[in-house]
């Protein structure tokens, strides 16, 4: 299980690993979430007039429950002038944040984890000699790990980014999130999941671990069913040691750091001396601006 938290643990679930531990995935991944949630609304409020009688055939439900799964949100609401001018700052804190995490990253950890997938890659052209001259490789790291540390539970060793960004106002943040509360009391959890699914905006980092209490067994068990030929059986051996790593997900909400970097802007305008007609707006905006992103993080 994957947790999405600030600093729990938990395994990543079989076939989701490659994904989270690819070496070449880039540092930022970017997923710009743009909804149109009066849209939404009005999808389920459709629903939630449906007929409930023996009349409504059950080719009729299905065909409105596929049109409402199906339909695709419009255009996002747009960006206020204070949130695009403060979108640098908001990158800047992001990747600071990530660079900060990628800091505790253990490079003897980092090469154990590129070895067993060398190891994997040589088993699957049948060239044992290199599958076992990796796997000495990553055990022999993951030992000086634990030497150094012989209470360290989960060595770090990859740092990836997650962005979902929703441009949405309060107003319609907490209008959609009336519609699901009201999906919900009526049992229709899994439109007021669809609805939901999309009602994120933050920054997550991912923090990848190799826990050190199972894997180094595994990777030393996958050894002597090479000598013994037994191709398969290590394949799936180092394939379940990998399927053991530990992802923690660092989650920030986006408009919480909209609304400070809005708040230093303000102050560092209104520190300005021979300020004008136009500045003393402009910090009337930011303020403003910063008010509406702190409702936008409370709502969310």
């Amino acid at each position: 299980m994957h947790l999405l938290a600030f600093g729990y643990r938990g395994g990543i679930p079989p076939g989701k690993v490659q994904s989270m531990v690819k070496r070449d995935i880039k540092p930022m991944t970017f997923v710009m979430v743009g909804l149109s949630l009066s849209y939404i609304l009005a999808c389920s409020r459709s629903a939630n007039d449906r007929s409930s009688g023996v009349q409504a055939s059950s080719t009729a439900a299905a065909a409105d429950t596929a049109a409402t799964q199906n339909a695709q949100p419009q255009k996002p609401e747009p960006q206020s002038g204070e949130a695009k001018s403060v979108e640098p700052q908001v990158q800047s804190e992001i990747k600071s944040m990530e660079a900060q995490k990628r800091v505790s990253l253990l490079a003897d950890a980092v090469l154990a984890l590129d070895s067993t997938r060398i190891a994997l890659t040589a088993l699957d052209k049948g060239d044992k000699n290199t599958a076992l001259a990796a796997l000495e490789r990553a055990s022999g790291k993951l030992d000086l790990v634990i030497s150094r540390d012989p209470k360290l539970a989960f060595a770090p060793v990859e740092v990836s980014t997650t962005i979902l960004d929703l441009f949405a106002n309060p107003d319609t943040v907490k209008a959609v999130v009336k519609d699901v509360k009201d999906d919900l009391a009526n049992n229709r959890v899994q439109q007021a999941r669809h609805i939901m699914t999309d009602l994120a905006s933050e920054a997550d980092t991912h923090v990848t671990e190799i826990p050190l209490g199972t894997y180094p067994a595994a990777i030393k068990a996958a050894a002597p069913l090479i000598d013994a030929g037994k191709i398969d059986e290590a394949k799936a051996e180092l394939g379940s040691a990998i399927n053991t790593l530990v992802t923690v997900t660092f989650s920030v909400p986006l408009p919480s750091i909209r609304a400070q970097a809005m708040l230093d802007a303000a102050e560092d305008l209104a520190a300005k001396k021979n300020r004008n007609q136009a500045d003393n707006q402009k910090v009337h905006n930011l303020i403003d601006g910063a008010r509406t992103q702190i409702q936008l993080a409370e709502t969310l």
